[in-house]
């Protein structure tokens, strides 16, 4: 089942581009801090529809690629981020050779992977002393009405995780550096409606549960008067980690 969700997204590869936020600057800057300085090749994997490409494609004299196990993803991502080289993928086997880049991240991507064969994958393709970057954009359950909101959506796969402690990367990787960022996004019942609709659970789920949880969602909008094109402010943690390959 798990394995169903984390090749799901293809099919509400629209709602994702729109519902997802993008990842804070630099929060992304700082994952790759500690890359060699000079050209650097950079594989954003799991890419997805290229949230984090887009960011990573800014970063001065950066080479990119992207990877994701999904086909539909990246044909979404090659319309948002032209130019950008994509191939077919996962953690745990890379169309790359060894020793071919200097930092790999994923973006909403890590709990999906095996963290060792992962691990040991990524560091086959990674330079010494290059990077390993995994960061994710969690709501911020604090506020009740997002509270309210994960419940009637389900929490995922990433929240599940981080909430019982920090992603566990492996050898050839050292120790995990981490740092976080509070942000919010002004958005629309529409987007929150899209956002929901890209989620693996709500994807795989049936058409009684989703019909269910779009309506449990709708009384929550309608309490809140969200309205049209009225927005209000979802709060979100940025949560980013990174360790150096041996």
């Amino acid at each position: 089942m798990a394995e169903d969700m984390a090749t799901s997204f293809g099919a509400q590869a629209a709602d994702y581009e729109v519902g997802r936020p993008e990842y804070p600057f630099d929060a992304v800057a700082w994952m790759l801090e500690r890359m060699p300085h000079g050209t650097r090749r950079i594989a954003d994997v799991g890419a997805g529809t290229g949230k984090l490409t887009r960011v990573l494609a800014h970063a001065p004299d950066a080479e990119v690629v992207a990877i994701d196990p999904d086909s539909e993803m990246l044909a979404t991502l090659r319309g948002a981020v032209p130019g950008v080289p994509t191939f077919v993928g996962s953690a745990e086997r890379l169309p790359l050779p060894d020793a071919s880049v200097d930092a790999v991240v994923l973006g909403q991507a890590w709990h999906w992977v095996d963290p060792v064969a992962g691990s040991a994958e990524i560091g086959r393709v990674v330079r010494s002393g290059g990077v390993l970057g995994v960061i994710w954009n969690i709501r911020d359950d604090r506020v009740d009405w997002v509270r309210r909101l994960t419940e009637i959506m389900h929490g995922s796969h990433a929240e599940n995780m981080l909430a019982e402690g920090d992603p566990v990367v492996a050898a050839p990787f050292g120790g995990l550096e981490q740092e976080r960022w509070e942000w919010v996004r002004p958005i629309t019942r529409d987007l929150l409606h899209r956002m929901a609709a890209s989620r693996s659970y709500i994807i795989t789920a049936s058409e009684d549960e989703k019909a269910r949880i779009r309506h449990d969602l709708d009384a929550l909008f309608d309490e809140l008067d969200l309205h049209g094109d009225t927005t209000i402010d979802l709060p979100y943690v940025t949560r980013a980690y990174r360790a150096v390959r041996d």
